[in-house]
């Protein structure tokens, strides 16, 4: 598996993933039926964001998007989204893209990484990025309408660097 930056072309892989992730409705808030230019515009953003995907060989396996947490004063923090093909999931492109952006961060400048809304249910993603140094500062309670459980809470993790 490599990691590199997103190219243009991808998208034809990167949309699949982005639309099926949402249509779970487990792990993000975006609306469910996005158009594919919709989701692009939120996944593929302009510098000082980034966006890279996790190949193996041709496929992508996985995707993520970094960037400053804030404009302006807030800008020293990093922060991430992350997205893995149902495929893929359990094969580690999760921890690799994560490693990845953490690496990424510091050799940006960042002084540390704020994930604003990681669904307190998604077991996987908790433990993972706990396995990475981030840490739950706050639980924002019922913020996340899960369809299986119902209104559940968004953690807030971070990790300095």
């Amino acid at each position: 598996m490599k990691i590199r930056e997103f190219q243009s072309a991808d998208w034809s892989q990167v949309w699949p993933i982005f639309d099926e992730v949402v249509a779970e409705g487990e792990t993000y808030a975006y609306p469910p039926g996005l158009t594919s230019e919709a989701a692009r515009a939120l996944w593929v953003q302009p510098p000082p964001d980034r966006t890279v995907v996790a190949v193996d060989g041709d496929t992508v396996l996985g995707t993520a998007k970094a960037g400053p947490n804030r404009p302006g004063r807030g800008a020293h923090v990093a922060t991430a989204s992350f997205m893995v093909a149902p495929a893929a999931r359990g094969l580690g492109v999760g921890r690799a893209l994560g490693e990845h952006v953490v690496a990424w961060a510091r050799a940006q400048g960042f002084r540390a990484v704020q994930f604003n809304a990681v669904v307190e249910t998604n077991a996987a993603a908790v433990a993972l990025w706990r396995s990475l140094g981030f840490q739950v500062l706050t639980t924002v309670p019922e913020a996340f309408d899960h369809p299986e459980f119902g209104y559940v809470g968004l953690h807030v993790m971070h990790r300095t660097l």
